[in-house]
C-alpha cells in the first residue's frame, strides 16, 4: 500500500484524538499531583518519574517493536494508559501516592512505545517516496490536538473535576487503540518492499557478508551513523531549548496581560500551530519523495531558536503573532524533515533509531526544564529563552559546517576516483601493444 490513503489519515485522526487527550492531560494532571502531594516538590517529582520512564522506555523501544509487531506495541501502549486513566479516574477523589506515580509510569513509557511504533511504521503504512506527506499530516493533526487540549484543559477540570478530565483521555486512548484494531494498517516490513536504502540488502536477499560486500556495508554504515547521531544530538538540544520557552510562556504572558494570561498563551499557541500547518502544505508541494538531510534540518532549528527568542522581547501583538506563527513554521518544518531523515534509515534500523530519538527528546526537555526553571529565579525571561535557544543554534551551526564539509569531502573524493579511473583507461588504450580500442561506453 502507497499513498496517504483513507486509511492513513482515519488512522492519524484517531491519533490527533488520542494527542487532545494527553494534552488534556498534561494540565489536569499537574494540578491533580499538588493535591494529591500538596507540594511544588511533589508535583516536580510526579513530572519527573514520567519523564524518566519515558526515557527509560526509548532504550528498550526499538528491541520491543522488532521482537513484536509494531501494530502490537501500539495496540497494547494505548490499553494500558486506557487501564492507567480509568483507575485515575475512579479514584480521582481519594487516589493515593503509589497509584499516581504507577499512573504516570503507565502514561510515559506507553507514549514513548506508542510514538516510536507509528513513526517507525510511516514509511511501510504510505511508502518511503511519501513519507514527507505523511509525516506533515501527522504533525498537523498533533499540533491541532495541541492547542485543543491545552485550551479546554481549565474549563473541562473546572466544571467536571479530575474525574472527568481522566475520563476523557482515557476515553481518547480507547479511540486510538480502537482504530489501530479496526483499520488494522501495516506496520512491518516483510523485508522486500521496504528496504530503506539498505546497504547491507544484496540482490539475492542475502546480508552482504562476503569479505568484498561486507567492507562496503561497514563503510557505508560508518558513513550513516555520524550523520543520523549528529541529527539525534541535535534533536536533543532543540528539545532542552524548547523547554524554556515552555516554562517562561506563562511568566510572559503575566507580564504581558496580567489581567487575562490565559488569553495570550492561548493566542500564542493558536499562531503556533497555524505555522506548523503552513510547514506542512510547504514541504508537500516540495517533497515529491525527496530525502531531506542534515542541512534542512540545522537551517530549520536556526530559525526556530530566532522566532521564539523575538517572541520574548516584547514586541506589539501583531509581531508577537507572525513570531508565533514563524516559529511553528520552523517548529513544523524541523518535525517533519527530521522524521522524514530518520524514516529514510532501513526498516531493521528504525526502530532503534527513534528509541535513540525519544531518549535524547526525553532527557533534553527533563534537564531544561529543571535548568530553565532554576535559571527564570534569578534572570528574566528573555535572557534564558535566548541562553537555551542560542545553543541550541550553535549546535545548528556545528551539524551544518560538518555536513558541509563532508559534502565537500565526497566531491573531492569523487573527483579523485575520477582521475584513477581516467588514468586506467588511458593505459588500456595507449599501453598495449595490439592497439585495440576501448570497448564502447567505457
Amino acid at each position: 500500500m502507497t499513498g496517504v490513503d483513507w486509511r492513513f489519515r482515519s488512522l492519524v485522526v484517531a491519533h490527533a484524538v488520542s494527542a487532545y487527550g494527553t494534552y488534556l492531560n498534561l494540565i489536569a494532571l499537574s494540578l491533580f499531583s499538588y493535591e494529591v502531594t500538596g507540594s511544588a516538590l511533589g508535583v516536580g517529582a510526579v513530572m519527573a518519574v514520567r519523564l524518566l520512564s519515558g526515557v527509560t522506555a526509548g532504550l528498550t523501544a526499538g528491541a520491543v517493536t522488532a521482537r513484536l509487531t509494531r501494530r502490537t506495541v501500539m495496540v497494547a501502549t494505548d490499553l494500558a494508559q486506557t487501564l492507567a486513566m480509568v483507575v485515575l479516574a475512579l479514584w480521582a477523589s481519594r487516589t493515593p501516592l503509589w497509584v499516581l506515580l504507577g499512573a504516570v509510569v503507565v502514561l510515559g513509557a506507553g507514549n514513548t512505545f506508542f510514538n516510536v511504533a507509528l513513526r517507525s511504521a510511516v514509511p511501510v503504512m504510505v511508502g518511503q517516496d511519501d513519507r514527507a506527506r505523511a509525516n506533515g499530516v501527522l504533525v498537523t493533526a498533533r499540533s491541532v490536538a495541541t492547542v485543543l487540549g491545552f485550551a479546554s484543559a481549565a474549563p473541562v477540570v473546572s466544571l467536571g473535576g479530575f474525574g472527568v478530565a481522566f475520563g476523557v483521555n482515557a476515553a481518547s486512548f480507547a479511540v486510538s487503540a480502537a482504530a489501530v484494531l479496526m483499520l488494522r494498517p501495516r506496520t512491518d516490513s516483510d523485508g522486500e518492499s521496504d528496504t530503506g536504502g539498505d546497504a547491507g540488502a544484496t540482490e539475492d536477499g542475502g546480508d552482504g557478508s562476503s569479505p568484498g560486500r561486507g567492507g562496503r556495508l561497514r563503510r557505508r554504515v560508518a558513513g550513516l551513523a555520524g550523520p543520523l547521531l549528529g541529527l539525534i544530538a541535535l534533536r536533543g538540544l532543540d528539545a532542552l531549548a524548547s523547554a524554556s520557552h515552555n516554562v517562561a510562556l506563562p511568566l510572559a504572558a503575566h507580564a504581558a496581560e496580567p489581567s487575562d494570561p490565559a488569553v495570550f498563551m492561548a493566542r500564542f499557541w493558536a499562531a503556533w500551530a497555524v505555522g506548523t500547518l503552513l510547514a506542512h502544505q510547504v514541504l508537500k508541494r516540495r517533497s515529491h519523495g525527496a530525502s531531506w538531510g542534515e542541512r534542512a534540518f540545522a537551517l530549520g532549528t536556526c530559525a526556530m531558536s530566532f522566532c521564539f527568542v523575538a517572541a520574548f522581547t516584547g514586541p506589539p501583538a501583531p509581531a508577537l503573532i507572525a513570531a508565533a506563527v514563524a516559529a511553528g513554521f520552523a517548529d513544523g518544518w524541523t518535525e517533519i524533515v527530521y522524521t522524514s531523515r530518520l524514516q529514510a534509515a532501513p526498516d531493521r534500523q528504525r526502530g532503534r533509531l527513534f528509541g535513540l530519538s525519544a531518549t535524547a527528546e526525553q532527557s533534553g526537555f527533563a534537564l531544561g526544564t529543571i535548568a530553565a526553571a532554576a535559571a527564570l529565579e534569578a534572570l528574566p525571561a528573555l535572557a534564558v529563552v535566548g541562553v537555551f535557544h542560542g545553543a541550541a543554534a550553535c549546535g545548528a551551526l556545528i551539524l551544518l559546517l560538518l555536513t558541509v564539509r563532508r559534502r565537500d569531502a565526497r566531491r573531492d573524493q569523487g573527483r579523485s576516483d575520477r582521475s584513477s579511473t581516467s588514468g586506467e583507461k588511458g593505459e588500456e588504450t595507449h599501453g598495449t601493444s595490439t592497439g585495440a580500442r576501448p570497448l564502447p561506453g567505457s
